[in-house]
């Protein structure tokens, strides 16, 4: 602060990348823009937040009929439903967290010009609300447990599972990081990323197991998908198959990587984001 004039002075370079402590400060903003986006989305909608678990279940229908009954796809010994479900809820916490990541810069352009906060805390609600959207859906992937008589190891769902979601979130944040800062300079993002999105869907194993890669240089590189990882781990939560750990590491190191590499492209457009916006 400058003794004379009593102006503040905030340096976006003096920072560190993720600063946990500022974000920790304007918590209270994160909770605001996440439940504000969550409003907005089902707002005015006849069937609410059911969209949240209607849309995987519609799109488990149609993988099914074509991949499962028609293709007969291998499908881990999981009924093809379940197997199907499984990648799609897990994928949608990247797809739907880092398409809402891409716009959240520009749709609140008023109030980054207007107001300081710590800017990461826009792509982190965008990604809230599709963890949001997950938990939801998970309440219909249970039934479905149910009604299929899918009876995982209890011990073994809640080692592999939540790390799936982990894996998960750690890559959408870190893409959702990198795609909301570059949206900012570049605003084809927005209308290239749900094309992209679609495209990254036939690429991952969502409607095929990784383990039908015969091709083991072909299996490894589509282990540098993280998003390949979370959904064979949380599969494998499922089943009593043995765990391709080698996979799972890969997978994991990428979403680090991506993690740590969102968070410094974010830092280094910081700065530019309230003009640009």
């Amino acid at each position: 602060m400058n003794s004379k004039d009593n102006t503040f002075v905030i340096d976006a370079n003096s920072r560190t990348p993720l600063n946990l402590k500022e974000i920790w400060e304007f918590r209270e903003l994160l909770y605001f823009f996440a439940w504000r986006d969550i409003k907005v989305k089902y707002k005015q909608t006849f069937l609410g937040v059911t969209w949240a678990f209607i849309q995987p279940f519609l799109m488990m229908l149609v993988l099914n009929i074509f991949f499962g009954q028609m293709l007969h796809f291998p499908s881990e010994t999981l009924p093809y439903s379940v197997f199907a479900f499984t990648g799609l809820i897990i994928w949608n916490i990247f797809s739907s967290g880092t398409i809402n990541s891409s716009n959240s810069m520009l749709t609140n352009a008023v109030i980054i010009k207007k107001n300081y906060f710590p800017r990461i805390i826009l792509p982190l609600a965008a990604v809230i609300v599709s963890l949001f959207d997950f938990m939801v859906s998970f309440i219909l992937f249970g039934g479905l447990l149910i009604w299929f008589r899918v009876l995982p190891d209890f011990f073994r769902f809640i080692a592999f599972f939540p790390l799936a979601v982990i894996i998960a979130l750690i890559t959408t944040i870190g893409t959702g990081v990198i795609i909301g800062a570059m949206s900012i300079r570049f605003r084809d993002f927005r209308i290239v990323m749900p094309f992209l999105i679609q495209l990254l869907l036939f690429i991952t194993p969502v409607i095929y197991p990784i383990s039908a890669i015969s091709n083991k240089t072909l299996y490894y590189v589509l282990a540098l998908n993280p998003m390949a990882g979370a959904i064979s781990l949380a599969r494998a939560a499922l089943t009593y198959n043995p765990v391709d750990w080698t996979i799972i590491a890969i997978s994991g190191g990428m979403a680090v990587f991506i993690f740590i590499l969102g968070l410094l492209v974010f830092k280094k457009n910081e700065t530019l984001i309230s003009d640009l916006a």
